[in-house]
């Protein structure tokens, strides 16, 4: 029986943090917008440019994938785990993440940007 090619597993994957990732950064974005800081520009600075390099990552990612024809569509979900459907030519590969393991990938990938959004900043500087 044929498998989703292993070297699209971290293109499908990022097709899943991502957007995750993205909302996270849209609402602490929010969050610091609203807040009582008293120098809101180096926080609101450093998330746009993680959702900057974010969203360049998953439009790499969505391009792999339709290039590829491979497809990423959430399935059922509970209170632990969510279910993707991973599509690849006439091969559907059904897959279940934990949402513990959702959450920590997403706060990995934020420390991740982040350093990444600082790093850009400071070799501007």
């Amino acid at each position: 029986m044929a498998h989703i090619p292993i070297e699209a597993v971290p293109y499908l994957e990022s097709a899943i943090y991502l957007p995750m990732l993205l909302i996270v950064l849209e609402k602490d974005y929010e969050l610091i917008e609203r807040g009582q800081f008293k120098l809101k520009r180096p926080y609101v600075h450093l998330i746009e440019e993680a959702k900057k390099l974010a969203q360049r990552d998953l439009q790499d990612a969505k391009a792999y994938l339709k290039s590829h024809y491979l497809k990423v569509v959430q399935g059922e979900r509970d209170e632990l785990f969510t279910e993707y459907h991973f599509h690849y030519k006439q091969i559907l590969e059904v897959r279940r993440y934990s949402n513990i393991r959702l959450r920590n990938r997403v706060e990995e990938l934020l420390n991740l940007y982040l350093n990444k959004a600082s790093q850009a900043h400071s070799a501007i500087q």
